[in-house]
């Protein structure tokens, strides 16, 4: 008589997206394990285990808005929804590790959670601004995907979404965060320890959303407001001012190790660094701080003598009578600092000279291009971005240079997400970078264009939502139905621009690695799995029947490679994931599923019995994942798989 299945030896198929929020108790609990009980933070506990007092008083600084709670209990409901490839709308689908995924943006970053946490290395969005235009966000937290597909369908005749935010409502500025705070929670999650977002903003919520991302990243991880003049004739129908910029916010999700900064053209280094110095370059810098609150008073231990020896300029800490004596002072006297210690002028005196200027002696260390491992020094960018590169008419000229006819208004500029995305990545290693308003796909277009110039391999990830064009835009008119098609249609060009163009600008002449000048595309769909809607109250005769239904979990009409994908998907596995059928298996039709990025894999069957020579001829070991369906196992041949290999069944 065959065993009674052991259901403790098997493990189910996730059936939805990874659960933040008990990931985030998990990682708590691993920092203070006597704070948490039973999946229950005691806070109480933490904070005075954190030396807290408990100020009961209500005027304690926070950061709160109408719909806060809600916004937070739609970010801990798991997705159910899945991915489906495709492979009509992509390019080199099986070779690429782009990806375009189309639909819903917070229920793909919850699918996206447990296969890409901490592994984005920059985003970069521009966000739907808040100028009273539509843009869809969901209060129903118990189903959000059934109410986004319903969202996405209420359009009027001309094609315009009706869920809107107009600045008259009460709610008009909480409603646009609720719809990014769920959005930038599980963006930070995405980011490698390094990672970088760059926000774009105008300013109707400019300071709201850094009062969010300091939240969501930690005001210590503040980076930088970048200024950028996208309009230098101002935009006269404003009122009161021509108003001719828009922001950039940027934030890391910890403490950078290095400084962000962008190469420097060998034009550049030959100006910036005119002198050299055993083959490498450098430029002189005053050892004096340029700043003068940094003075006497101010750095008092950074006020002090140096030695100048007249005869070769080196420099000492040391008094001799034959050593010109300086002191960091300012041309009218006042009483500066250098803004070297002694014990670091003692530890690197041979990069300092003396020299005199205008009759005066002064201190200089030697900046060098390079630094001791060959590196060369990024270049520091301002604050302020005034170039012609990143004028919105710009970016207008790119986009219809690419797709004519003016289907998609104010495009962010090509050259705006280049320098951010070069700032925050190396063009050595494998960036991934993600925009999850993705729009008219600038950021792929960019993230294409800028490894082609330095060679990189970077990769991306883009999300949009299908939302329809006006029903008489030249867009539709062209045959684009949704911002979505647009966005698709942009990157396929620029793909077919790059491969026209012969020269490889970044890559040396024998260089190995090749090119990915290609895109997958999935869309969001709804699970394949049943969902429990439960029945009348004491209709057992329904339950009864409502219960014989889930002896299959799987819908009726499900296809192997969506089921496959799903299961994929929610085990963790990348979106660049390989589906094989095996053509040497006896038995049963067997796939195996090969994630490259993560270096992953496992096999899955999903005939409705499995024979015993099938899992002979598979030959599976203790690291093996094997997944079927439970309906395909005899009890001894579960009990034996589960002993064999990692089990998992649908």
């Amino acid at each position: 008589m065959a065993k009674k299945k052991d259901k403790r030896m098997t493990e189910r198929v996730a059936r939805t997206s990874g659960d933040l929020l008990a990931d985030q108790v998990d990682r708590l609990k691993a920092f203070f394990p006597e704070c948490v009980g039973e999946g229950k933070v005691d806070f109480e506990k933490l904070k005075a285990t954190l030396g807290e007092i408990v100020d009961g008083s209500p005027e304690r600084y926070s950061f709160t808005w109408a719909g806060k709670r809600g916004a937070i209990r739609l970010l801990q409901v798991p997705s159910r929804a899945t991915l489906v490839p495709c492979g009509e709308d992509s390019v080199d689908f099986e070779e690429t590790r782009n990806v375009f995924i189309e639909w819903e943006n917070l229920e793909v970053l919850k699918l996206l959670y447990r296969g890409y946490a901490g592994r984005v290395k920059m985003i970069y969005i521009d966000p739907p601004y808040n100028t009273g235009n539509d843009f869809i966000y969901s209060d129903d937290y118990a189903d959000p995907l059934g109410r986004y597909l319903e969202l996405t369908e209420q359009a009027d005749e001309a094609g315009n979404l009706l869920t809107s935010n107009p600045e008259t409502s009460g709610r008009y500025h909480s409603a646009w965060l609720s719809m990014m705070y769920p959005r930038l929670f599980v963006a930070r999650q995405l980011l490698t320890e390094d990672g970088v977002i760059c926000v774009s903003i105008d300013d109707h919520e400019v300071e709201n959303l850094k009062l969010l991302l300091n939240e969501v990243f930690g005001e210590e991880n503040f980076v930088a407001q970048v200024t950028v003049v996208n309009n230098p004739k101002g935009r006269v129908l404003k009122e009161h001012f021509a108003v001719c910029h828009d922001f950039v916010l940027v934030y890391s999700r910890s403490a950078l190790s290095e400084e962000l900064g962008i190469d420097k053209s060998e034009e550049e280094i030959a100006e910036q660094y005119p002198y050299k110095e055993n083959g490498r370059r450098y430029r002189e810098l005053e050892l004096r701080n340029t700043h003068r609150q940094f003075n006497r008073k101010t750095r008092k231990n950074l006020w002090y003598p140096l030695y100048v020896d007249a005869s070769d300029g080196s420099v000492s800490l040391e008094r001799a009578d034959a050593l010109e004596e300086v002191w960091p002072l300012w041309d009218d006297g006042l009483e500066g600092c250098w803004t070297w210690s002694r014990h670091k002028v003692a530890r690197e005196s041979p990069s300092l000279l003396g020299r005199l200027v205008g009759g005066k002696w002064k201190v200089f260390r030697k900046a060098f291009a390079e630094n001791v491992a060959g590196v060369v020094v990024r270049k520091k960018l301002k604050t302020v971005w005034t170039e012609r590169q990143f004028h919105t008419e710009v970016g207008q000229a790119e986009f219809d240079e690419l797709i004519p006819g003016r289907i998609f208004e104010a495009p962010k500029p090509v050259g705006l997400v280049k320098q951010l995305v070069e700032l925050c990545t190396d063009k050595n290693e494998d960036a991934l970078i993600m925009d999850f308003f993705a729009g008219s796909a600038v950021t792929g277009h960019a993230s294409l264009s800028l490894s082609r110039e330095d060679g990189g391999c970077r990769r991306f990830v883009l999300v949009q939502l299908p939302e329809p064009t006006a029903e008489a835009s030249n867009a539709r008119s062209q045959g684009f139905g949704t911002i979505s098609d647009i966005g698709k249609e942009r990157i396929r060009r620029v793909i077919k621009k790059l491969e026209s163009e012969k020269t490889r600008l970044g890559f040396e002449e024998n260089d190995e690695r090749t090119e990915d000048l290609g895109f997958r595309v999935l869309k969001l769909t709804e699970s394949n799995y049943r969902n429990w809607s439960g029945v009348e109250e004491k209709d057992e005769d329904a339950l009864l029947e409502r219960m014989e239904e889930f002896t299959d979990p799987l819908l009726p009409g499900w296809k192997p490679e969506r089921v496959i994908w799903e299961v994929a998907i929610k085990k963790g596995f990348s979106l660049t994931s390989r589906i094989e059928k095996l053509a040497d298996v006896d038995g049963n039709t067997v796939y195996l599923v090969t994630d490259p990025d993560r270096e992953q894999c496992f096999h899955i069957c999903l005939d409705d019995k499995l024979e015993e020579a099938t899992v002979r001829t598979l030959g599976l070991d203790k690291e093996d994942m094997f997944v079927c369906r439970d309906v395909a196992l005899t009890d001894e041949l579960a009990a034996n798989l589960a002993l064999q290999c990692r089990l998992r069944t649908i």
